[in-house]
């Protein structure tokens, strides 16, 4: 209990440090004519690798777990790449963060638009330009039809900003942390994950798949650990793997016709379904691995 609150504070405090920066560094970027704002972009997003590297090192002195992680060879700080993972904890963008730290370009990924506003990270993310997402239901558009769209254009426009720099995007292509009631409810055809979706892993590719350098498959990984935050904290997950490897996607899924109806949108979803059928076995054999391991 102790070192959970110890390591919450120390967090928070990391957070405040250089989310307060990088704010502060986002509002300067408004003053500065968009031709020339690579250079706080760039200056931004090296604020954030320390914000990571502090979080790193409070970790290492105060969570006694192990990590296991696989790199893609390849993989450097002036590359573009697109990763696409599975969902299972809110301690999986600490994990994936430790991951790609030093080796990759700073993560972004797309945010659900209301968390703009939560204190100091919301803003932060503002500054360092993650995409902000309006996701709107179906009845909702059924009745504003003109509001559809607008996904793809926020993410045309992301990606008109990321050609110019060097950059990691994270897709959760699930759109949701895992569970077991979830997965039931969903009818999933996998032991350790929800269905993927096709339309936000689509539209990035349509949109970035000429600036792309690779794609990355990755895999988080807690063998027969509880997966809260707070079991984090208070040191319950001796153990987190993360898996890597880079994959090839046909031509075809990198034009704008995978994101409408029609056969380049069905056999990107069959694409997609393989892709995580091998995750949902690479997650099995691991945890199986793990526990005779340790046994």
């Amino acid at each position: 209990m102790v070192r959970a609150v110890v390591t919450s504070i120390l967090y928070s405090l990391n957070l405040l440090l250089w989310g307060t920066l990088i704010l502060l560094g986002g509002i300067v970027r408004l003053a500065i004519p968009p031709r020339r704002r690579r250079w706080i972009i760039l200056f931004l997003a090296w604020l954030a690798d320390r914000w990571v590297e502090g979080n790193d090192r409070i970790t290492d002195m105060m969570i006694p777990t192990r990590w296991e992680i696989e790199h893609v060879d390849g993989v450097n700080r002036n590359g573009r790449y697109l990763v696409l993972s599975n969902h299972i904890s809110s301690l999986d963008i600490l994990a994936i963060f430790r991951a790609f730290h030093g080796r990759s370009a700073f993560v972004r990924f797309f945010l659900k638009s209301e968390l703009i506003w939560f204190p100091i990270l919301g803003l932060a993310c503002w500054g360092l330009e993650f995409p902000f997402m309006k996701r709107h239901k179906p009845e909702y558009l059924a009745k504003h039809p003109e509001k559809r769209g607008q996904d793809l254009e926020t993410t045309r426009r992301a990606a008109r900003r990321y050609a110019k720099i060097p950059v990691t995007i994270l897709n959760f292509a699930e759109g949701t942390r895992f569970s077991e009631r979830k997965r039931d409810q969903q009818q999933s055809p996998y032991r350790h994950l929800l269905r993927p979706r096709a339309g936000g892993v689509s539209f990035v590719l349509a949109s970035m798949g000429d600036y792309l350098d690779a794609i990355i498959d990755l895999t988080v990984i807690y063998p027969g650990h509880q997966l809260t935050m707070w079991d984090f904290l208070c040191g319950r997950v001796p153990h987190i793997i993360v898996r890597a490897r880079r994959i090839e996607v046909p031509p075809e899924f990198l034009d704008k016709a995978v994101t409408e109806p029609g056969p380049v949108r069905d056999r990107f979803k069959g694409w997609l379904d393989q892709l995580w059928k091998e995750k949902d076995e690479l997650i099995e054999r691991t945890v199986n691995e793990a526990t005779i391991s340790a046994a």
